[in-house]
């Protein structure tokens, strides 16, 4: 933009000064030439009244070394004499005789100034001055030197002064632009002095009000879901009061029971905190799927469903959080607990390719009808919130990545989770991260 800005002004400065140089360029040549035209009528003039006393040569050579145009000048006598130094035709001499004014006739070196003069006696002398070429031009190139360089610097000062005021205003954009990407990137203290141009000065102002009222609006969201998740504290208080009452059998309920309170406390806790930018974090996909499948599990057996995990030897680094990825895990295996009927096999499967990482869980239930929408948020057609598949799939596309619904070999849905793992290789982006239960944004790379 600066550069545009300065451009412009060149442009601009440039065609003012050429209207005006242009004109005076011309000007200042035909000044030149009319001086040059009325010096040769000056020493003309100053002929004419020897010329009236005598028009003896010998005499008027003295006359005409006097005028200062030494062998510029001559004089044409009536009785066919010259005095001087003779350049023009006869021809033209006599043309000239005949006429009352003085007329130029032009040559090859400059010009011929011819003043007929009338004597008694109708006699006729004509005064020849020759005005070379350089006269006639004399001082015109050091005038459009002058002039040239009047416009350089007119030129230059314009450009000085449209460098310092497209400064100004490219420095108020880039720090609205810089403040408007840390915002983006989840810093809410972020705020900027309005300078500038009026309209960036307001669209400062603007910024200010929207970065303010941004914060208002999740300092309430905050306050909401540590009030909405407080909630929650009473009724599993009283659901672990009356596990304690079931004895042994019922320590796989209150082992669940604790993990819920877990995250429950985690949520007020995300909630409470000040928002802030997030660093960017990575995990094991492997260690995860076999910490959460060995939960899982013991509902399996539970309700006899056989499982498989495949592929989750080997260590396979995401760039998503632990705690995120395993909540993941967690809804879409409690979506094929919750949708298929007991008994109904599924396999976890993580693959590991070049530059990605996949998550795939199939089960052998009825399928999902309409993949579509089931990836809609908040749209289920089986009685659920809907978030789950929604969920995850934010959370594979926070590394650039993608889910993809489709048919398992067992027969049912197959939910394909796919992390991009070259992150390096990929631009900026603002990425959504999963804190505590509620979606606050993060930067991450494409």
């Amino acid at each position: 933009m600066r550069r545009t800005l300065a451009l412009l002004t060149v442009a601009g400065t440039s065609m003012v000064a050429l209207a005006f140089l242009i004109p005076l360029g011309l000007i200042v040549r035909e000044i030149a030439h009319g001086r040059a035209m009325a010096e040769a009528e000056r020493q003309a003039s100053a002929l004419v009244p020897v010329l009236a006393i005598t028009v003896d040569p010998d005499r008027l050579t003295h006359a005409l070394l006097s005028t200062g145009a030494e062998n510029r000048i001559a004089v044409h006598l009536p009785d066919g004499g010259t005095a001087g130094t003779v350049r023009a035709p006869a021809g033209t001499v006599a043309a000239a005789s005949r006429l009352t004014r003085a007329v130029t006739a032009e040559m090859d070196a400059g010009y011929l100034l011819l003043r007929p003069v009338a004597l008694d006696g109708g006699r006729t002398v004509v005064i020849e001055i020759f005005i070379p070429s350089a006269d006639l031009t004399r001082g015109v190139a050091s005038s459009w030197a002058v002039l040239s360089g009047v416009a350089a610097v007119l030129v230059a000062g314009s450009l000085l002064v449209g460098d310092r005021l497209g400064v100004r205003v490219v420095r108020s954009a880039q720090r609205l632009g810089r403040a408007a990407s840390a915002l983006g990137a989840g810093d809410l203290s972020v705020r900027i002095e309005p300078e500038g141009p009026p309209e960036l000065v307001a669209a400062g102002e603007a910024f200010n009000s929207m970065a303010d009222r941004v914060t208002q609006l999740l300092a309430a969201e905050r306050e909401m879901a540590a009030d909405l998740s407080h909630r929650l504290r009473t009724p599993l208080t009283a659901l672990r009061l009356s596990l304690e009452h079931l004895g042994p059998e019922a320590e796989q309920s209150r082992s669940a029971l604790s993990r819920l309170e877990t995250e429950v406390d985690q949520i007020i806790a995300a909630a409470r905190q000040p928002s802030r930018a997030p660093e960017l974090v990575h995990c094991d996909a492997a260690e995860v799927l076999r910490e959460r499948l060995a939960f899982w599990s013991a509902f399996a057996e539970d309700q006899r469903r056989p499982w498989e995990l495949i592929g989750a030897s080997a260590p396979a680094r995401v760039p998503v959080a632990a705690g995120e990825l395993g909540a993941v895990v967690d809804a879409l295996l409690g979506n094929v607990f919750r949708h298929t009927p007991e008994g109904t096999a599924f396999t976890v499967t993580l693959h590991q390719g070049p530059g990605t990482v996949g998550l795939l869980i199939a089960d052998a239930g009825p399928g999902i009808g309409d993949p579509e929408a089931a990836l809609r948020r908040g749209t289920s057609g089986a009685g659920s919130t809907g978030l789950g598949l929604d969920i995850a799939r934010r959370l594979a596309e926070s590394s650039g990545g993608t889910l993809r619904i489709d048919t398992s070999s067992l027969g049912g849905a197959r939910v394909q989770l796919w992390f991009r793992t070259d992150q390096h290789d990929r631009p900026p982006r603002t990425a959504r991260r999963l804190v505590g239960g509620r979606w606050a944004r993060r930067n991450a790379t494409r």
